[in-house]
């Protein structure tokens, strides 16, 4: 081969080289199931926070139906709708009584990272952690109403097995116990549960979908034809 077209030869590949070498790499796929952020009214956002379309979820943890659509509803969710970063899902809190407080409080317990799963968890067992409530004494019930708010909250989960529950997410006494004296935590609670009944919430599970409230929707086969029309 001649020694010019050698020279090409080099130089074309030099070339080639060089275009691989400075063309970007594709970008990995975000997992926006992983994605999670904090509201400014402290609730919490599973997904692409610029997702088209933003489901809003109220919830009491002493609500069996919101158990039921935890069950039937958070699998599909993530998969079929929070994973392609096309709907964003936040959690909101109506809170019905001292119980349902003291779960709530556990569940924001923590990083932010956290919230998703310990609320899984507590929905998930609550014909565990609940049945204790259908035998509790008097005596046991008057604790759950008296004292400030850390007694009456350690009172609860004790009796629970709140604090079993707890420590299987990596949390000792000393982190529970701190996060249900939680004042500013509380008020939270209580601002978000006003903000619902506001909205015209009188029931949990409800939806709000891009911030319309959804009327008569509170299971996921009527939730679901709802979501796919707003997609």
């Amino acid at each position: 081969m001649p020694h010019r077209l050698l020279k090409l030869v080099a130089l074309a590949g030099m070339a080639a080289l060089s275009a691989a070498a400075t063309k970007p790499a594709p970008k990995a796929a975000v997992n926006w199931n992983a994605a999670v952020a904090v509201t400014p009214a402290g609730s919490h956002v599973l997904g692409n926070p610029g997702a088209g379309v933003k489901l809003a979820e109220y919830v009491s943890y002493t609500c069996p139906h919101c158990a039921h659509f935890e069950i039937e509803a958070s699998g599909p969710l993530k998969l079929a709708y929070v994973r392609s970063g096309k709907v964003s899902v936040e959690v909101r809190h109506l809170v019905r009584d001292p119980v349902d407080l003291t779960v709530a409080m556990l569940s924001n317990c923590g990083p932010k990272d956290r919230f998703f799963v310990n609320h899984g968890m507590f929905m998930r067992a609550q014909g565990t952690w609940m049945k204790p409530l259908l035998t509790a004494s008097a005596a046991q019930r008057s604790r759950w109403t008296t004292g400030d708010l850390a007694a009456r909250n350690r009172a609860i989960a004790a009796d629970l097995k709140l604090y079993d529950m707890m420590a299987t997410r990596g949390y000792d006494r000393p982190a529970v116990d701190r996060c249900l004296a939680d004042g500013a935590m509380a008020q939270r609670l209580a601002q978000q549960t006003q903000d619902a009944q506001n909205a015209g919430v009188s029931g949990t599970p409800s939806f709000a979908i891009n911030g319309a409230l959804l009327a008569g929707t509170h299971e996921w086969t009527t939730l679901r034809p709802q979501l796919d029309a707003a997609l």
